[in-house]
């Protein structure tokens, strides 16, 4: 059975290569473009990883990420933060909300795509 990716990213842009690249590997894939949309998406898909930015609409991407890892059916959810933000306390918060990698945007692919291999295959 394909992995399942869920995309948190209020960028459209940035949502549709993602998806498009990752369904290309065999990844199924379904995004989001506000932290309430992503929790809601977390509860009903159970992704085994999401991509998340930091700067979302109505619940940002640490709070959405802390709530994730802390949920008793969502807390094995890999979650790899993918953000412009890039000062050191924003990495530091993103680790301490439980994020799994942090990675700047503009993102290389082929190290996106290596911490999404190393933590769902």
């Amino acid at each position: 059975m394909a992995k399942k990716i869920l995309i948190v990213e209020d960028e459209d842009l940035i949502a549709q290569v993602l998806s498009i690249r990752l369904e290309g590997l065999g990844y199924k894939v379904f995004t989001a473009s506000d932290g309430e949309e992503g929790l809601a998406a977390v509860k009903k898909e159970k992704p085994d990883l999401v991509i998340l930015d930091i700067g979302l609409p109505r619940i940002d991407g640490n709070t959405l990420c802390e709530l994730i890892k802390t949920g008793e059916a969502t807390k094995a959810v890999r979650v790899i933060m993918l953000t412009g933000k890039r000062l050191v306390g924003d990495m530091e918060n993103a680790f301490s909300a439980g994020a799994d990698f942090y990675v700047n945007k503009p993102y290389e692919w082929p190290r996106l795509l290596g911490h999404i291999q190393k933590l769902i295959g």
